[in-house]
């Protein structure tokens, strides 16, 4: 049996207020939809984890930079509550727009410093997007528990300082990004890639496999830079937009694996924009 679907927010509240007044853990996994292994992973381990689930279900347009990007995202709530229904989830709030942004909506949220590179570099606004409707799915779900995928990495760093920043009182819990056979990983942007660009996109994760374990044999990353940009280029890409190896707590670049560390990449592929990070351990 499919989860109730639930489109404003009274309803929503009438039914986290009785689980908060019987004391229940209530878990939340935000999503944008045409979900994948990657968010069904998200919502068994918060069914593990919390006595009630909450799916969420919001393309957001404030952290789209691009409309013709927005307009592609694939919307597929219908296939989206089926595939949720092994995983006994409580409630999939599908808010109405005006739920979350009504008429004079005029509040945003910033979050600085890991917000000016990588993601927020090439895609202006879209970490105040982000920040501003995770906020609002916070508050708005009550949840003690939410769940993020590591596939985001920035993301779900600038989420975890947003929430402590401003004291809302949930749990920020990242868990591991969910790959394809190949090494892609998982996506909702996968669906528009053709079967060649699947493979092109399967490159990313393997040239940066090559890049981590050099860096883990202590060697240094500006000499790695220029090659693995060539082999993602020669793999199919046609556009590489940053290469980055970064400090995993903080996100400032390093220059060796001193530390444990996030290689991060972003390239383009059949017109669409991929992302990817790995953990590179001390060298």
């Amino acid at each position: 049996m499919t989860a109730p679907i639930l489109r404003r927010l009274a309803d929503l509240r009438a039914r986290t207020s009785e689980w908060m007044r019987a004391g229940q853990v209530i878990g939340v996994v935000p999503t944008m939809g045409a979900l994948h292994q990657g968010h069904l992973s998200l919502a068994r381990a918060a069914r593990a984890e919390c006595d009630r689930v909450i799916v969420t279900i919001f393309v957001n347009p404030k952290q789209f930079n691009n409309p013709e990007d927005l307009a592609k995202y694939p919307r597929t709530e219908a296939e989206d509550a089926v595939k949720l229904t092994p995983f006994d989830v409580d409630a999939i709030y599908v808010p109405d727009p005006d739920e979350i942004y009504p008429a004079g909506f005029a509040s945003t949220v910033s979050v600085s410093g890991l917000t000016d590179v990588m993601e927020g570099e090439f895609r202006p606004g879209h970490f105040d997007g982000v920040a501003t409707v995770v906020a609002k799915l916070f508050l708005q779900t009550q949840a003690n528990r939410a769940y993020f995928g590591e596939k985001d990495y920035q993301q779900l760093m600038v989420v975890r300082r947003m929430a402590r920043d401003l004291d809302i009182p949930v749990e920020v819990i990242g868990c591991p990004t969910v790959r394809e056979p190949s090494g892609l990983a998982m996506s909702s942007r996968n669906l528009r890639l053709s079967p060649e660009g699947l493979r092109i996109a399967a490159g990313m994760n393997a040239v940066m496999g090559d890049v981590a374990k050099a860096l883990e044999r202590g060697e240094p990353f500006d000499a790695l830079t220029r090659k693995a940009q060539g082999d993602l280029l020669s793999a199919g890409f046609v556009q590489v937009e940053y290469l980055d190896l970064r400090c995993a707590e903080t996100l400032e670049p390093l220059t060796r694996a001193s530390r444990p560390a996030r290689l991060f990449c972003a390239a383009w592929a059949e017109g669409v924009r991929l992302i990817d990070n790995i953990p590179v351990s001390p060298a």
